[in-house]
């Protein structure tokens, strides 16, 4: 298993991680999917669902063992009348959040989620009803440890997280996910019509946002890695080809800040296939030339950081620096700040790593051998230059 910091938080979590869909398809198995993901060095798991039985289940399977597994559990998502609901009714937040420690019998969340907001007005709400502050208090409290936020919209994920109090985002990435601009109706991901026509590159609200979190120190913890698995059929596939689930775990660990992939897995044959992952070879986690292969999507003129265009014959590492170069322009755009106007700086943090790069990018030779290779048609040797300039060297 392979572990990476969630942000800022401390917090050491494995690259796969268990979805919800593992405890709520059949209650029964909540023990042996933890049994599952213990010996594979899983140690993280998102539960959103307020279903009493699912919750009691799980922490009947988490006895003896809590302090193995980082939770990741929301706030806002309620039971009632039989029922999941979201909720923005403050005591009913606060009666669902008791119960869940309770029936889960720990007396700490690692990440409080507040629950699926996809809405600018809702986030609003979310203020002005007081679950923000009640998340600081049981923040205060040692009930939950860090505050996160679960969205599909880019831009209510991105007001958010620059208001300052989210330390995670759970938000579903995907390549084709990643094309669709934002939209508070979380059903159009879903919807065959918005993929009608085709889709060129990735959408520049949702490249802002992985940037912003890794420059913030927010970690991102992903769902919907294989939009409800229409992306592991050639048939149900929006981009019109098949991925492999390997493949897509792989595109989602590449995107800025993302440290872990939460696997829908509805049974032991599933998790496993998402486990494989940390055995699979370079070539099988490859997603660069299927991507490039799509029928109905082009991510033509963007880097993907696939690394193709390695090795380079100036030993650059090609592909972080062009991260690096894209981490400093979302940081100052998000400020505020367009390149070459006053205050427009190097962060400390993308500084240092670049500073610490045995080779920089004005050792690069213009020899055009990285372009050749890359299967998108990046710019490579422009990106270089723009280094320079940003950089200084």
């Amino acid at each position: 298993m392979e572990y990476r910091k969630l942000g800022n938080t401390g917090l050491e979590v494995s690259v796969i991680a268990l979805g919800c869909e593992a405890f709520v398809e059949n209650n029964s198995t909540a023990k042996s999917f933890l049994d599952m993901a213990e010996k594979a060095g899983v140690n993280y798991f998102d539960l959103f669902s307020p279903d009493p039985a699912a919750r009691s289940a799980l922490g009947e399977a988490l006895r003896g063992r809590r302090e193995k597994f980082i939770i990741q559990s929301h706030i806002s998502s309620v039971w009632k009348n039989g029922q999941y609901e979201r909720s923005r009714n403050l005591d009913d937040v606060k009666a669902a959040f008791e119960d869940s420690l309770e029936r889960l019998g720990t007396d700490y969340i690692d990440v409080g989620m507040i629950h699926y907001c996809d809405a600018e007005s809702d986030w609003q709400a979310i203020k002005d009803n007081g679950i923000v502050e009640y998340a600081r208090q049981l923040k205060a409290e040692g009930k939950i440890h860090h505050i996160g936020l679960s969205s599909h919209n880019p831009k209510v994920a991105i007001k958010a997280i620059e208001e300052g109090d989210i330390e995670v985002l759970m938000f579903s990435i995907n390549p084709v996910y990643d094309m669709l601009p934002g939209t508070e109706v979380v059903d159009d991901l879903w919807a065959d019509e918005v993929y009608e026509g085709g889709f060129v590159n990735m959408d520049p609200e949702r490249q802002r946002l992985y940037e912003l979190c890794e420059s913030m120190g927010v970690g991102i913890t992903v769902m919907k890695a294989f939009a409800g698995g229409d992306l592991l059929t050639a048939e149900m596939s929006p981009a019109g080809a098949a991925l492999t689930p390997v493949q897509c775990i792989s595109y989602c660990l590449s995107r800025p800040a993302v440290a872990t992939v939460c696997s829908g897995a509805r049974n032991d044959e599933q998790l496993a296939e998402s486990i494989a992952y940390c055995d699979a070879t370079e070539a099988e986690r490859d997603y660069a030339e299927a991507f490039a292969s799509f029928p109905k999507v082009s991510w033509s003129g963007h880097c993907m950081y696939c690394t193709h265009c390695h090795p380079c014959p100036a030993e650059i590492d090609i592909a972080f620096v062009t991260k690096l170069l894209n981490l400093v322009i979302a940081h100052n755009e998000s400020n505020g700040i367009k390149e070459g106007a006053e205050g427009f700086r190097v962060p400390d943090t993308e500084r240092m790593h670049y500073e610490v790069l045995e080779k920089h990018a004005g050792d690069c030779l213009q020899c055009g051998m990285c372009e050749t290779r890359c299967p998108f048609d990046v710019k490579i040797r422009e990106n270089m230059e723009h280094a320079v300039k940003v950089f200084g060297y």
